[in-house]
Formats: structure tokens, C-alpha cells, sequence
């Protein structure tokens, strides 16, 4: 499991001109089961997501294809992190307690 907090770097009524876009990318991450949830944070200075993958290499190659990436306008700390209790809707993505 993966947070993926993303900082922008350009104000933001420049992010903005690549929302659509961002977004597009979003809903292909949902469509391919990457991405759990996401949302700006506040104050508005860039987004969290909640995010599965194998490996850490695979979500950063996820991040670089970001729009709000390739434009510049974004950076993004990746943080991997073992799911060990969750609600019921997140079971499946659990991951076993160590004793």
C-alpha cells in the first residue's frame, strides 16, 4: 500500500490548466485498480492518494505519467506502508499481523 502526496510547485491557478487532464489520468489509475482514493488537500497546495501496487517502482512509474508531472507543476513523496487494520471494505487489501 502506498500514500502518494503530491506538492505543487506552481501557483495554483497554473495547475489548474492541466485539471482535466489530471483527472483523466486519475480515472485510468481507478479503472486499472491502483487507486483507491484521492482528493486535494487543504489548503489547496496539492493532493493525497491512496494507492496498490506490488513494488514501489511500479508506483513510481505511475507517478511520473501524472500530467500535473510531466508539466512540472507537481511533486510527489511516496510513502510504502504495511495495511494491517482496516475497515471492512478494505479487507482485501490487508496485509497479515506480525506477532
Amino acid at each position: 500500500m502506498f500514500v502518494l502526496e503530491l506538492t505543487y510547485t506552481v501557483p495554483v491557478d497554473a495547475v489548474d490548466v492541466a485539471l482535466d487532464a489530471h483527472i483523466r489520468w486519475l480515472d485510468e489509475q481507478y479503472a486499472a485498480g491502483v487507486f483507491l482514493a484521492s482528493g486535494r488537500k487543504n489548503p489547496r497546495d496539492g493532493g493525497v492518494i491512496l494507492a496498490v501496487g506490488d513494488d514501489r517502482a511500479r508506483i513510481e512509474a505511475v507517478v511520473a505519467a501524472d500530467p500535473y508531472v510531466t508539466a512540472g507543476f507537481c511533486a510527489y513523496r511516496i510513502t510504502e506502508f504495511a495495511m494491517t487494520k482496516t475497515v471492512p471494505e478494505l479487507a482485501a487489501y490487508r496485509e497479515p499481523q506480525r506477532p
